[in-house]
């Protein structure tokens, strides 16, 4: 919303100043985006009227002109006459008669300074301007020559005056909310509530008609258009001159001046906010009609457009064809033009919720639509058509009839109730009820009140008042934000529990940092292909208006945005990609979703960046199983070879905890990594956040003083039997004295049957209360080997066996819990 400031301290005139009054608007809730001056500053210009015009005798472009600039150019003569001006011109538009404005010697232009000289060996004392020459065109504007003024002008006023170029203009970023402001009126009374300035409305005054004649109107759709005003007007001059006060206050809003009555309809929609019409009456029907489109109706707009016209668009229309879409713009056969004589006015309430949504089917909008599909004021909609009849008869002449009104059920406004105490306690203020009452009253709103409740009536005007919060909300921008102290929010400081078996997911996130992993945040919405391959037979969840073909699938794994970011990251040259992310996925379920939680992580090339003190190696399953451990720490979780549908058959585990799946690890599958063009392999883990959040409590032990005994165990048993499930066998008999236990060797080969394989078992033990002797140590590692035998038909071949001495194949430690 733009406009000038002049034409709104027309209506009200607080004492303030132009930034102050933006400064009042924006605390009030109406953001003032911009002020400027309408003009730059320039003085020593006056009104002058040129008296003769001759050709220059040495250039046949200029002009030596005689100009009249009254008392403001000379002084005046005895005989009550003016000095004339000697003015060398080059303005193409310069004729005897003309008035224009004429910057005097020592005028201070834009740029400029004007002062006496010879042009081609004539005097020239002064300078005839253009609307360039005084800042008053946009840039980019052709310049059409001087600016000529109407015959009227007072010849040696000054210019600046006469102009009205001491005017600044406002532009408002207006909420949706806020359409009773989309009219010069509706901000003046808001400027008049903030300040408690007078508000002086334009007084509108009914027109006596002049002549019987009738427009028949017939709404066929009452719901959308509940209230229509029309009135006849003959006899208009459509070729008349729109007044200058008009065509610069128009200009200043940002429009441009058209004809005489689209003028004026347009300078009514600035000054009310109500949108109105004009039909030049010899090319509509005998009878108007409201309905919406029917098929294979075509209307061509006053913009060019020829839109497909769809059933759900309100038409204006005769007995025979469309003349307007109605709320949006009107058509350019049924428009007025220089040669029409008869008018039909229109004035209307249409409902908001049918023009909301038109203008971006239609790919255009307008100044109307702008206001109609945010509500417009009902209650003045036939008073307006006073208003603009009145300023078509006495700019346009002609003869009015009476109004036709057609009204229907129109929304009725419903008192809203707002408590005083409560409206305290939100502000924040010490607001009594006569305070309450006051700044209603400066609102102009309608209210009753008992016993600190106030029922209020909102104004036809405003259709953003609906709930007590809104009432409070007024109530604070009229009081002024600024007004209202800024304290600080007081409360009882203490020390919340810590939950010491609750993980925060930030703690997790610091560990896979620590070890070298960079977190990275995708799209839950990602592509068919990605579900296809990550997430088995699982369904996936289709999205109902995906963002793009590329986007059209919840996520139930974050799998494939971490493959996306390594192809990034590769595509650039980086050769060790470390990466994890955290986030929901989406799983489809019978009765509904499940939303969980996950945690992924991605590594791909060597286990440490390049250096000299150690060999490159690729990182592998073992080197990401251990990251896993240490993020799960201290519980301890199990690894069993499971076949999983991304992953390599031979590289692949689900992770388990208390016998319960919480995750997966493995490398890439082959013919995946052949697809996403991967030139290593690529080594993916994905766990429950749920699982990883809890943990259990530590619990307290004595260290011993007494120094560890080391056995080493040897068994055969069948290949097909983990190393794990021997372990966790030793573990869950609660053997006395035993500290640990863990696998260091394997070996199957030459001395071992077909089918059989070797594990070795590292045995600490130790006690609290002495020291061990080897019948103590011999009797521990005989109940074991018993465990081994009944379990898993284990044989031992020794209790003391060291396994590099016997020339067996030594491993890495994390081999064996899948071997």
């Amino acid at each position: 919303m733009k406009f000038s400031e002049n034409w709104l301290r027309t209506f009200v005139n607080p004492p303030l100043t132009s930034s102050e009054l933006a400064h009042a608007l924006t605390m009030a809730g109406l953001e003032v985006e911009a002020v400027e001056a309408v003009a730059t500053a320039f003085d020593k210009v006056v009104i002058a009227e040129v008296l003769s015009v001759r050709k220059h005798p040495d250039a046949d472009r200029l002009n030596i002109c005689q100009v009249d600039t009254g008392s403001g150019g000379s002084a005046v003569l005895a005989d009550g006459g003016h000095k004339v001006l000697q003015i060398v011109c080059g303005a193409a538009n310069v004729r005897a008669g003309v008035k224009v404005p004429c910057a005097l010697s020592g005028a201070q232009l834009p740029g400029i300074t004007i002062r006496r000289a010879k042009v081609r060996g004539v005097e020239s004392d002064g300078m005839l301007c253009s609307a360039k020459e005084l800042g008053l065109q946009e840039p980019g504007e052709v310049s059409e020559g001087l600016l000529l003024l109407p015959e009227d002008a007072p010849v040696g006023t000054a210019f600046r005056g006469y102009y009205d170029l001491d005017d600044c203009l406002f532009t408002l970023k207006l909420t949706p909310n806020r359409a009773d402001c989309l009219g010069l009126s509706g901000v003046a009374r808001e400027v008049a509530s903030i300040t408690s300035a007078d508000f002086s409305p334009v007084k509108i005054e009914p027109v006596r008609h002049e002549i019987d004649d009738v427009m028949p109107v017939q709404i066929d759709a009452p719901e959308a258009c509940p209230l229509y005003c029309g009135r006849v007007i003959r006899g208009v001059r459509a070729d008349a001159m729109t007044p200058a006060w008009m065509v610069r206050r128009l200009e200043r809003s940002g429009l441009h001046s058209i004809s005489v009555v689209v003028d004026i309809t347009n300078y009514i929609l600035l000054e009310t906010g109500q949108p109105m019409h004009a039909f030049d009456l010899a090319k509509t029907g005998n009878r108007i009609t409201v309905r919406y489109a029917r098929a294979g109706e075509s209307l061509q707009l006053l913009n060019g457009e020829n839109p497909v016209l769809q059933p759900d668009m309100l038409l204006i229309a005769d007995e025979g064809k469309p003349l307007a879409l109605a709320g949006i713009m009107g058509g350019s056969e049924s428009s007025v033009d220089q040669a029409t004589t008869d008018i039909f006015l229109e004035s209307a309430f249409f409902n908001p919720a049918v023009i909301a949504g038109k203008s971006f089917v239609l790919g255009f909008g307008s100044d109307s639509s702008h206001r109609f599909e945010r509500g417009v004021d009902y209650g003045a909609t036939c008073e307006v058509m006073e208003r603009a009849t009145g300023l078509v008869l006495d700019i346009c002449g002609g003869k009015a009839g009476p109004v036709t009104e057609m009204r229907n059920t129109l929304p009725q406004p419903v008192p809203v109730r707002l408590r005083g105490a409560r409206a305290r306690r939100v502000l924040g203020i010490d607001l009594d009820d006569a305070g309450i009452a006051a700044l209603l009253q400066r609102l102009q709103f309608e209210f009753s009140v008992s016993e600190g409740v106030f029922d209020v009536l909102p104004p036809t005007r405003r259709f953003d008042l609906a709930i007590e919060e809104d009432l409070i909300e007024e109530l604070g921008r009229i009081y002024g934000y600024d007004r209202i102290p800024a304290r600080l929010p007081f409360s009882g400081s203490g020390m919340l529990p810590a939950e010491e078996a609750t993980r925060l997911p930030v703690k997790l996130r610091q560990i896979l940092v620590a070890r070298d992993y960079q977190e990275v945040i995708n799209y839950a919405f990602v592509d068919a292909a990605w579900e296809a391959d990550f997430s088995g037979s699982q369904p996936a969840v289709l999205l109902k208006n995906p963002i793009s073909s590329q986007m059209a699938v919840m996520r139930s794994s974050l799998a494939g945005g971490l493959l996306s970011n390594l192809q990034f990251n590769l595509n650039r040259k980086q050769v060790r990609v470390r990466l994890f992310e955290t986030g929901r996925c989406f799983l489809k379920q019978d009765q509904g979703y499940l939303q969980p939680e996950k945690l992924s992580g991605l590594c791909y090339g060597n286990v440490f960046a390049e250096q000299w003190g150690l060999p490159a190696r690729g990182v592998d399953f073992y080197d990401v199983r251990a990251d896993i451990e240490a993020l799960c720490w201290p519980e301890k979780i199990g690894f069993e070879v499971r076949v999983y549908p991304a992953l390599h058959p031979g590289k692949s585990a689900q992770i388990t905890l208390n016998e319960k799946v919480v995750g997966w690890l493995g490398e890439l599958h082959p013919r995946l990594r052949q697809k996403y063009g991967l030139p290593g392999p690529v080594v993916l883990f994905e766990l429950d956040m749920e699982v990883l959040t809890v943990r259990s409590l530590p619990a307290a032990s004595v260290i011993s003083r007494f120094p560890p005994v080391r056995r080493d165990v040897a068994v055969i048993v069948a290949a097909e039997v983990s190393a794990q499930a021997l372990v966790e066998s030793l573990w869950e008999a609660e053997i006395p004295y035993v500290s640990d236990i863990s696998v260091f060797d394997m070996y199957q080969g030459k001395g071992i049957s077909e089918g059989k394989k070797s594990l070795a078992f590292r045995v600490l033990l130790q006690d609290t209360e002495k020291t061990l002797t080897d019948a103590d140590t011999d009797q521990v590692i005989a109940r074991m080997v018993v465990i081994l035998e009944n379990k898993f038909a284990a044989t031992t071949t020794g209790t003391l066996l060291n396994p590099r001495q016997s020339g067996s194949k030594h491993c890495n430690f994390f081999q064996f819990f899948f071997f």
